[in-house]
């Protein structure tokens, strides 16, 4: 067979060199403009916030120019009770700042609260709306990353960040606008400092950016390697891996180590060269006061208020590099949060675009029509796949591993999208077909059965959550289910550990097909879902699935043969292509692929025919 045609590509594993069209090291307004659209519903309370932040950014610059005035007014003049005035003028600013202080911290709290309760809904929706290739490429510690330390991270901006940088900005423009009006001269003094200390926050940025990002990296090989390993412990102890698997993760920790090491390497000089340069420009004021002093140029109210003033100017700017701390792991985080909500989401609903009816019932049949597809570039899984299934037929699918049954199965689920052909159901097209509608008619019982942490009830109704307790028992007695769940503590209400631990995989396999029966599609598929079980189970859940199968149409992926013998049809796939098809018998006598692979099941056949 020919090469085929080619495939429309997959998703890439790489990121751009841009971010959403703007180049790496630009300024990071995109991202900033992403987070304000999650501040912007809470416009009251953040207005609120500001409105105190702002009224009250001038109450601790005051305390100083006070001081002043009671040394240089009332204590160098003896004046008692213009002191005691001046005191309580002191202590009622002092209150009033601490009043405000609480205010703003507690609306900046519940401002980036709420905020990043919206993100992470926002993330978890979109997380349920990507498609599966998307997880193909993705590790789940990636992604538990990304809505765990990332949005954390933001929640530190987003509840303190914001609201200190605005305050400690404002309060440096009073810190120099009355440090201005009380002696400019000294005020110059101070700020012949300030060029030094912005040169150094910007010279520390880049590199610091640069670190946060390696470590947030490092951060997620960690998580994806943890949550990868205490999933597959058992393997890794059947396998006495125990000592490799712990070096390569030592590699992946000294990665982590060295990346924070490096943010810490940058922050030990950046914040000893603030104090530095805070204590020469106290010294400098000091020795300009102590010359001017001697010419009886200044008074001594001044220069104690600008000591205290070095100290409220340099504050403020020590906070913002604090917040700049913060701010750089926020922007490396959100980088990544905007760019997983930036993903594209799942199969286009054609359907819904063109404003078509959903499929509320199926009647006629299903149609696959020259299907090729391939999971990755064009090593193509299905290759020029034809076969229909009628309304009411029973139809198996069977072949080795690897020939592409499952991946028929993704294709009518629409998991995945076929590169070439067409598939029509009811003669719709299935991209016309809006994905809920589709999947409200195909119930799917899986080989690896999926349990949530709950009660038994709540897994059984997954697909269903309004039936009454009632149907819910009844349909487990139908499948046989009901006879090991009452054995159970609690019964119905008995908790299941993460994914069914103390469940065998046999009872497993039955919840999955109480929650088949519940949800009563219309196309019932069924995956290898025999496989894993017992003879007895199976015996249970084939009586179980003729009552299931009866008047419904139904698919079997099948790699048990004799799980497929009742089928009306037959269709055996081989590396991808359409060998047979027929019933049972009928390819029996073919005495081709499905006759080699019933032998290789049954070999007392062979041994039969052979005498």
């Amino acid at each position: 067979m020919g090469k085929g045609p080619r495939g429309q590509g997959g998703f890439t594993t790489q990121q751009d060199d841009t971010l959403h069209g703007r180049k790496k090291g630009s300024v990071d307004s995109y991202i900033v403009s992403r987070l304000l659209q999650y501040i912007k519903p809470l416009k009251g309370l953040v207005a609120t916030a500001i409105i105190i932040t702002v009224g009250g950014s001038f109450l601790g610059p005051l305390r100083p120019y006070l001081t002043k005035v009671a040394i240089d007014d009332h204590i160098s003049k003896g004046d008692l009770q213009g002191l005691g005035a001046i005191s309580l003028i002191l202590g009622a600013v002092i209150l009033l700042d601490g009043i405000k202080q609480y205010a703003a911290t507690w609306l900046a709290q519940v401002i980036g609260q709420k905020a990043v309760f919206n993100i992470r809904m926002d993330v978890f929706r979109h997380l349920q709306k990507l498609p599966a290739r998307f997880y193909d490429r993705n590790p789940i510690g990636r992604l538990i990353t990304r809505t765990t330390n990332d949005i954390e991270s933001l929640n530190e901006l987003l509840s303190s960040g914001i609201v200190t940088i605005l305050g400690d900005t404002l309060q440096l423009v009073f810190i120099v606008g009355i440090m201005v009006w009380i002696d400019w001269q000294l005020t110059l003094v101070v700020l012949a400092i300030l060029p030094l200390m912005l040169y150094a926050t910007v010279f520390f940025k880049s590199r610091v950016r640069i670190a946060f990002q390696d470590v947030r990296t490092h951060v997620a090989r960690l998580n994806t390697f943890f949550q990868e390993h205490i999933t597959g412990m058992a393997i890794v102890q059947l396998f006495n891996r125990q000592e490799r698997e712990s070096e390569a993760y030592a590699a992946i920790n000294r990665d982590h180590r060295d990346a924070n090491i490096r943010t810490v390497f940058y922050f030990s000089i950046y914040y000893p060269l603030i104090e530095t340069l805070s204590a020469v420009a106290a010294g400098l004021v000091i020795w300009y006061s102590g010359v001017r002093l001697l010419k009886a140029d200044l008074t001594i109210g001044i220069v104690i208020s600008f000591v205290q003033y070095i100290s409220l100017f340099f504050r403020p700017l020590q906070h913002l590099s604090d917040k700049f701390n913060t701010m750089q792991t926020a922007i490396a985080s959100s980088d990544r949060i905007f760019r997983l909500l930036d993903e594209k989401e799942g199969l286009e609903d054609e359907g819904e675009k063109d404003a078509a009816s959903p499929l509320d019932t199926f009647t006629g049949s299903i149609e696959f029509k020259n299907v090729w597809f391939a999971y990755e570039h064009e090593n193509w899984v299905l290759r020029d796949v034809s076969f229909s299934i009628r309304h009411g037929e029973k139809i198996a699918i069977v072949g080795a591993t690897g020939s592409g049954k499952t991946t028929i199965i993704n294709i009518l689920s629409r998991l995945y999208p076929y590169q070439q052909g067409e598939v029509l159901v009811d003669g719709i097209r299935l991209e016309e077909i809006p994905q809920q509608s589709l999947r409200s008619l195909v119930g799917v019982v899986m080989q690896d059965v999926f349990l949530f942490s709950g009660t038994i009830q709540e897994n059984l109704a997954f697909g269903n959550p309004s039936v009454p307790f009632e149907t819910l028992r009844q349909a487990a007695e139908t499948v046989g289910a009901d006879r090991f769940i009452r054995k159970l503590p609690g019964g119905y209400s008995y908790r299941v550990l993460e994914n069914g631990t103390g469940l065998s995989t046999g009872q497993k396999q039955l919840i999955a097909f109480v929650r088949a029966l519940l949800y009563n599609p219309e196309i019932l598929v069924l995956d290898e879902a025999t496989s894993s079980v017992d003879t007895e189970t199976e015996g249970l859940i084939d009586r179980a699935t003729e009552r299931l199968m009866k008047d419904r149409t139904s698919i079997i992926i099948a790699h048990r043969l004799s799980s497929v013998q009742k089928a009306d049809r037959i269709i055996v796939l081989h590396k991808g292509v359409i060998r047979e098809t027929g019933s049972h018998q009928e390819l029996l006598k073919e005495r081709g692929l499905y006759h080699k692979l019933y032998l290789l099941q049954h070999p007392e056949t062979l041994t039969a025919e052979g005498a």
